[in-house]
């Protein structure tokens, strides 16, 4: 479903607001569906996709998960939710995936006859994002991360290879693609709170996520109230994070 009449980039951004307040305006389901689509179109770190959206339209689940997010405003009065889920765990199953559509696209040869590029491309989901994400119990983690850092002596080499650093490269990827939503959702005219103070265990077990899945934030989406945003936007100045080198 194809989306028209929206704001420029710029325009949407300016517009973007995080609402905390919103009507009970209804918003469409399938608008908002491909707010979501156009998130998994983000920027991921290997292309892992190591993301999840649950969208939460049915009244009785959005209350329990307000319950479970300290009654926010943001969540209470939200006519839907997003639930913008990690899944450091499914790096297999993606890895998987890279490599199928990589083949697809080589066309029908034996893998004798690949390119350069091609054996590369392939040998990188094959043996380097294997060596970095898998471990056990965070331990080879640790060994890689002291092996890297001896090595990184003596040239440039990735230095982040525990399972802690792991977690937050999913979860920059995540929230890359929620900012991608937040912003072709404001594109038109639609509002998003995002929240991260909720109890995970609860949410988790209302929309009956796994153990290993962890929630980088929930949207609350709607239509602004008048009173939903608190206050004008401050902002730091600019100088004083801008730095030019």
């Amino acid at each position: 479903m194809a989306i028209t009449n929206e704001k420029s980039v710029s325009e949407a951004i300016q517009y973007r607001r995080s609402v905390r307040i919103f009507k009970k305006e209804p918003l469409d389901e399938q608008k908002v569906k491909e707010c979501i689509h156009l998130a998994t179109l983000a920027a991921t770190s290997s292309n892992m996709q190591l993301w999840e959206f649950y969208h939460i339209t049915t009244k009785e689940i959005i209350d329990q998960i307000a319950r479970a997010s300290f009654d926010q405003n943001g969540a209470k009065t939200a006519q839907q939710l997003v639930v913008v889920v990690a899944r450091k765990d499914l790096w297999r199953k993606r890895v998987q995936s890279n490599i199928s559509f990589l083949k697809s696209q080589y066309g029908n040869k034996p893998e004798t006859e690949y390119s350069k590029r091609e054996k590369f491309a392939l040998n990188y989901y094959k043996k380097i994002v294997p060596t970095i994400y898998f471990d056990i119990f965070g331990v080879l983690g640790y060994i890689k991360y002291f092996a890297f850092q001896i090595i990184g002596l003596f040239k440039p080499i990735y230095r982040q290879a525990r399972e802690s650093d792991m977690r937050v490269v999913a979860h920059k990827s995540a929230a890359l693609a929620a900012q991608n939503f937040m912003i072709s959702m404001a594109a038109i005219n639609y509002d998003t709170c995002p929240m991260e103070g909720f109890d995970s265990l609860r949410v988790k077990k209302i929309i009956n996520l796994p153990n290993s899945s962890e929630i980088t934030m929930i949207l609350g989406c709607g239509i602004r109230d008048e009173q939903g945003i608190y206050g004008e936007r401050f902002r730091i100045p600019f100088e004083d994070v801008y730095h030019k080198v």
